[in-house]
């Protein structure tokens, strides 16, 4: 009988005979719960460093293998700083090779004290944590404090030679891969020599089909000699190493008696500054308790009008791209000086500033040089040096002070820039701009606003006139293609008293804000603004002097950057009209009108003379015909005077502030001039 699938149902049942075993040849694999002193390696030597390179140099990338460059050259300097080196040579040869040499002391020669049957340079050179600069008696301050940098390069490179002129006598040795090669052996004397020369090729085991870059180490060299002003720096390199377009020389000669003046000089180029020239010095830190020298600082410092600032520091000629406690000393010193200026000056705004507000457009270089410093891992990217922030910050501070004292407009100047960037930074916290659109939704703009409709805004202008008379006369007298119209309700708020409420909920700046469609605060960009110019017309008479003087203040407090860059104007209406018969003559005051009556015509001749209640009292053709066309109307430009920033904050705080006893002391120091006063 079968079952549903054609088998016999007596065989459901039975299962297919177990295959036969056999013999497997493959080994075994490891239990991972194995774990005994035979599974426990020890590294010696140099083989730490191969094994795991990362943990030295930070990795095997194009900035690893540059860092070899870096340990060597900082050695060079170590001996330069030290007083004992004066040149440093430079040399980068074809097949990744580079040589550095350096006129100081020389590697000892000698046997080593604990190692007997060894060199003092093949200690150096094979054994990590050895060197010179432990105990502070070879090096004052050093770039080196660990004593691996020279083994590390050994260990990493296929081929390192190493020659030591001292003592009249050249001693020459090299390695593979950080084992010697060869003994180290007298070449003979020498004369007018002395100093280590390194020359070695980076393991394509470690680094792959890495090369040195000719542009990334001239830029290195450069720095350091920066950094120390009493070094040359000689710089080679083989002409088949440069590309075209390289700016690299072939051959350079680096030294900079300027220091980090002329480096910093180099750096920011024909930026515009807020001070003209650079703060620049160096000083002594403060000795400790026992009286021994803790070292030195060095540094330059300029602010920038426009763009971002960088600070670049430095210990013992290593870069601290991540900063530190150096730094933190600097910015401490910064700060609190230019408050403590502020509170000498009266000006109680000062105390709003914050390190972001007086760092964010500095560009500076600072070096330190201490004794015995503590970094954040071998690359030393940080200085983690306890007291180096007090001491740094007590010794720039008593000259940032001595230099705001020696020059006060300058450090008023700096320091109304300084609290102009404090009260943006304010501004963009408490001021709430109207919210972003969103890009399907089409920009909303003041149901007032005639617009223009030409799209190009370098060829486009905006009126803002007083009220809705002068907007109908306005907007008929236009140039509909270029010119847009937008009609102020009476007099604005005066943002110079007005608290941060009162600015968001006033109207009228609302819509002026959408209408020009460039923000304010951290929403502003200048790229978006939708006028080329923005021009205040308003009557020629006292009122509209004061709504001119509204927006101005406006525009001078919330929109900086359009009066920088020329964007805001004033209209000059004229205040009268002369006629006789088909002629007529126009003049902007009084005085004007009486030099046209006399020079425009004849003598004892009827002249109408009609004077303009306002604009809206204007028609159209005689508004476009004096004020809004083009090829006849006068613009003022509104300009605030960059170099002179600290007397425009003082003038504008004394005319529109909330101090009325300012304004009435400039009445009183200037009304001996007045001649007229329109009433």
């Amino acid at each position: 009988m079968n079952d549903l699938f054609g088998k016999p149902a007596n065989k459901a049942a039975e299962t297919p005979p177990a295959p036969k075993r056999t013999k497997s040849t493959a080994p075994e694999a490891p239990r991972l719960d194995e774990y005994s002193a035979k599974d426990i390696e020890v590294l010696e030597g140099l083989e730490p460093v191969r094994r795991r390179p990362g943990m030295y140099i930070g990795g095997t990338d194009d900035a690893a293998l540059h860092h070899l460059a870096a340990e060597i050259l900082d050695n060079a300097m170590d001996e330069a700083v030290a007083g004992h080196a004066s040149f440093i040579d430079v040399t980068l040869e074809p097949d990744n090779w580079l040589t550095i040499r350096d006129n100081g002391r020389g590697m000892p020669v000698d046997p080593h004290p604990k190692f007997k049957n060894l060199s003092a340079v093949e200690v150096i050179l094979t054994t990590l944590h050895s060197g010179g600069k432990f105990g502070g008696k070879a090096y004052a301050t050093s770039g080196g404090l660990h004593g691996v940098g020279s083994s590390v390069v050994n260990a990493l490179s296929e081929v390192l030679e190493v020659e030591v002129a001292r003592d009249r006598a050249l001693w020459k040795q090299s390695y593979a891969r950080g084992k010697p090669t060869s003994k180290l052996v007298n070449a003979g004397s020498v004369h007018n020599r002395r100093g280590t020369t390194i020359r070695f090729k980076p393991d394509p085991e470690i680094f792959g089909t890495l090369t040195f870059q000719p542009a990334r180490l001239y830029r290195l060299c450069r720095s350091k000699a920066y950094l120390f002003r009493g070094v040359e720096i000689r710089w080679v390199c083989a002409a088949s190493l440069l590309r075209d377009k390289d700016e690299t020389p072939a051959e350079a000669v680096l030294h900079f008696p300027g220091g980090l003046r002329d480096s910093l000089e180099a750096d920011i180029g024909q930026s515009p500054r807020v001070l003209p020239i650079p703060w620049a010095g160096e000083a002594n830190l403060p000795p400790a308790s026992n009286g021994e020298a803790t070292g030195r600082v060095e540094w330059a410092v300029a602010w920038l009008e426009e763009g971002e600032g960088f600070l670049h520091s430095y210990c013992n000629t290593v870069p601290t791209p991540q900063g530190g406690t150096h730094e933190a000393g600097f910015r401490a010193a910064l700060v609190k000086g230019l408050r403590a200026w502020g509170e000498h000056r009266g000006n109680r705004r000062a105390a709003q500033v914050t390190a972001e507000d007086l760092m964010a457009p500095l560009a500076a270089k600072l070096s330190v040089f201490i004794r015995e410093p503590q970094f954040q891992g071998q690359t030393k990217e940080k200085l983690t040096t306890p007291e180096a922030t007090r001491l740094v910050e007590t010794a720039l501070r008593d000259r940032f002070d001595h230099f705001l004292a020696g020059d006060p407009a300058s450090a008023d100047n700096l320091l109304a820039f300084v609290i102009e960037r404090a009260e943006e930074r304010l501004r963009r916290k408490e001021l709430k701009d109207t919210p972003r659109k969103s890009a399907t939704r089409r920009l909303r703009l003041p149901g007032k606003l005639a617009d223009c409709t030409r799209e190009n805004a370098g060829e486009t202008e905006i009126f803002l006139v007083e009220g809705d008379s002068a907007g109908g006369s306005a907007k008929q007298a236009r140039n509909r293609e270029t010119q847009a119209v937008l009609p102020l309700r009476g007099k604005i708020l005066n943002v110079a008293s007005a608290s941060a409420d009162k600015l968001r909920q006033n109207q009228e700046l609302k819509d002026l804000i959408e209408a020009l469609g460039c923000g304010v605060g951290e929403r502003f960009d200048r790229a978006k603004l939708r006028y080329g110019r923005v021009i205040i017309m308003t009557d020629a008479d006292v009122d509209g002097a004061h709504i001119a003087s509204l927006l101005m203040t406006f525009f001078y407090r919330e929109l900086p950057e359009l009066v920088r860059h020329g964007h805001v104007h004033l209209a000059q209406p004229p205040l009268y009209r002369l006629t006789q018969g088909a002629k007529s003559v126009y003049a902007m005051d009084d005085a004007d009108r009486e030099r046209k009556l006399k020079r425009e015509f004849k003598a004892n001749a009827k002249v109408e003379v009609s004077r303009f209640k306002g604009l809206g009292e204007m028609p159209p053709m005689q508004l476009k015909e004096t004020t809004m066309d083009p090829a006849r109307r006068t613009l003022l430009k509104v300009v605030a005077p960059a170099d002179d920033r600290a007397a425009t904050n003082t003038l504008v705080e004394s005319l529109m502030g909330r101090r009325p006893e300012l304004r009435f002391q400039f009445i009183q120091d200037r009304a001996r001039t007045v001649e007229e006063v329109d009433v």
